[in-house]
This record gives structure tokens, C-alpha cells and sequence, in this order.
């Protein structure tokens, strides 16, 4: 067994599951909503069979059977390596890099509500639900203030940010009703703390966004590049502007779970900088920080497995280490006249990419 902190996760109890064991997720007793996540908790447990048969193909010790905790945070790793870029490509640009701060800020807020709620009244719902509701009004009330009192981007999202981790502070330090937080987990993310709840909700949140970028790419694409020529075409901007900051919302919920608060932002920005040094039209870059990004999210879980390090830190240090090595690639095929490296937000867009707005 390895020096890393498997074998110590596991002696503190928190890192061995039964995997046959079905946690009960609390989420209503709507028969619709027990199936929906019945059917998540079969998909995880065939799920752990695929990371058991990997573990005695491989040898790889962090895939242990005993380790039900590394088989969850790897498949949370690998969604949020394509839901943070999917997103982040759009994002990146609009110049709205750092909306991803403002909403995980929020999301503390909400982890804090729903952890407050119950201590206080024995609520039994998963701060992660809490945490995704708390995001997605906070993202709609960016979208309100600048369309209200036409501010600035930067500023709606100072005071959202300001505001949510303000209530998410208030809420802890009130300690009301016997409320004891372990905020470290949420702060900086854990790998062992990545529940079969956490990861069904996770799987809930992937499939809506996948689903809804698959349906508006098209739309999402024109307001990006050219939001006036989308408004006179009859594309409601407003609207999509709404669905991209939910969709946001979504992303740093799922991915504050490994990488935490403080550092869930980067997986939005960092892997599309990346994929922008090296990429040619819009798609190639959404396709290329995919790539870049479950390169980060595999190579930092298993350092921080073997290396006894928080994983959301080793992460974005590896990220931003493939940043830097696309941009040196960039640099040499512009030297070699392969290709000209767009700036930032104005990587070209492909042929069909911008040009079918209509609904």
C-alpha cells in the first residue's frame, strides 16, 4: 500500500465504502425523484465495476476496490473536465473569466444554508442542492444589476461575490442550533468527502449541461462573438445571457467538490487559455480544453493520492504547467509560420459556427 493518503483516509473511516450500500439521497418523496436518483446509484455501482476491472488490469493502487472514494472523486474529476471548459470556452470569450469567482463564492453561501438548515430544523438535505440553488438565483441577480442599472459585468459580479461569502460567514459563525462546519473540505475541495449523494447530483448537473449546450450551441456561439447582430436577428440575448451564468452555476457547484471554493474558478479559465494558444477556430479550442482539462484533472487526483497533497491545489498548478507549455507550442508554430496565435477572445469561429442563429 502506497505512503499516500489512501491508507491514511481510510484508517479515519472516511474513505471506505460498501459498495453495496445505497445511501438514501433525501431528496423528496416524489416517486419520480427516487427512481431518477435510483437509477444514478445503479450507474455508480457499475461504475466502481469499471474502476475495479481498470485496478486489476493496471495495478494502479489509488483504484483499489477498497477505495470507493478515489472511484467517485475520478469520476467527478472526469466531468468536470468537460463541464468547466464547455462552459469556460463561451465564457473566456466574453471577457467574463472571473464570473466562476462570483458563483463559487455564492456556493459557499449555499453550502452554508443548507448545512445551517439542518443543524436548525433537521432539514436532511444535501448542502450540494442547497449550494446549486443558492448559485443559480446569484447568477440571475449578476444578469439583473447590469441590465437594471447598467453596470458594469465586473461590477455585478464584485457585489454577488461580496455578498454571498459575507452570508455564507455570517452563517457559520452563528454556530445556531449546535451547528459544528468543517469548512476545510468546501474551502479547498477533498477527495474523500465526495459522497455517492455528491456524485449522483454531480451526474444530474453534467447530463443538464451537456444536454443544454448540445441544444443552444448555435445561439450561445452568436451571442458570444456578436451580441448586437444576434439581437437583430430575433435571438432573445437577455435570455441566453440568463442560461449561460446557470449553466456557470452548475459547473462550480459540481466542481467545488474536488476543487473547492477558492480554486474551482481556474478549470473554467485555465485549460481554454490553454487550448486558445494552440487552436484555430472555436470548435478546435472547445475540443482541445476538453483534452487539456482531464489531462489536469487525472494527472493532479493521482498526484494528490500518492503525494498526500489537497488535490483542487495540485490541480490548477498542473494546470496552469500545460498552460504554460501550450503557449510555448503556440510561440513555435507561429515562429514557424504554421499559424498566427489569436489574442484572447478573438480566435476565429468556424465556418457554420456563428452564422445559424435563429431558434
Amino acid at each position: 500500500m502506497s505512503a499516500g493518503v489512501g491508507p491514511a483516509l481510510v484508517a479515519s473511516g472516511l474513505a471506505a465504502v460498501d459498495p453495496s450500500v445505497v445511501l438514501p439521497l433525501q431528496v423528496g418523496p416524489g416517486a419520480i425523484g427516487d427512481l431518477v436518483f435510483g437509477a444514478l446509484l445503479w450507474l455508480l455501482e457499475q461504475w466502481y465495476w469499471l474502476m475495479d476491472w481498470v485496478y486489476y488490469v493496471t495495478g494502479l493502487e489509488m483504484l483499489n476496490p477498497d477505495y470507493r472514494y478515489m472511484h467517485r472523486a475520478v469520476l467527478v474529476g472526469l466531468c468536470v473536465g468537460v463541464m468547466a471548459p464547455l462552459i469556460g470556452t463561451f465564457l473566456v470569450h466574453r471577457q467574463l473569466a472571473l464570473i466562476g469567482d462570483a458563483l463559487a463564492h455564492t456556493a459557499f453561501a449555499g453550502v452554508a444554508v443548507g448545512l445551517f438548515l439542518n443543524a436548525v430544523i433537521d432539514l436532511g438535505v444535501s448542502p450540494y442542492l442547497t449550494a446549486v440553488v443558492v448559485a443559480m438565483v446569484a447568477a440571475l441577480f449578476i444578469e439583473l444589476i447590469s441590465e437594471v442599472t447598467d453596470a458594469y459585468n465586473d461590477v455585478s459580479m464584485a457585489i454577488v461575490l461580496s455578498t454571498g461569502f459575507a452570508l455564507g460567514t455570517t452563517l457559520i459563525s452563528l454556530n445556531a442550533g449546535g451547528l459544528a462546519v468543517g469548512v476545510d473540505q468546501f474551502l479547498f475541495g477533498n477527495l474523500s468527502t465526495v459522497s455517492p449523494r455528491s456524485a449522483a447530483i454531480l451526474l444530474v448537473l453534467f447530463a443538464v449541461i451537456v444536454g443544454t449546450v448540445a441544444v443552444t450551441r448555435n445561439q450561445l456561439l452568436y451571442v458570444t462573438f456578436d451580441e448586437t447582430a444576434a439581437a437583430v436577428s430575433g435571438i432573445p440575448v437577455n435570455w441566453y445571457n440568463r442560461v449561460m451564468v446557470m449553466l456557470t452555476a452548475m459547473v462550480v457547484v459540481g466542481a467545488m467538490q474536488i476543487m473547492g471554493v477558492i480554486l474551482v474558478a481556474a478549470m473554467l479559465v485555465v485549460p481554454v487559455a490553454g487550448a486558445t494558444q494552440v487552436s484555430r477556430s472555436f470548435s478546435e479550442s472547445l475540443v482541445v480544453s476538453v483534452v487539456l482539462a482531464e489531462l489536469a484533472v487525472l494527472l493532479g487526483i493521482a498526484v494528490a493520492y500518492y503525494g498526500g497533497v489537497t488535490a483542487g491545489g495540485v490541480i490548477v498548478l498542473v494546470a496552469v504547467g500545460i498552460y504554460v507549455c501550450a503557449v510555448a507550442v503556440g510561440k513555435l508554430q507561429s515562429a514557424r509560420g504554421d499559424r498566427e496565435v489569436p489574442e484572447m477572445g478573438s480566435i476565429e469561429t468556424d465556418g457554420a459556427d456563428a452564422g445559424t442563429g435563429g431558434d
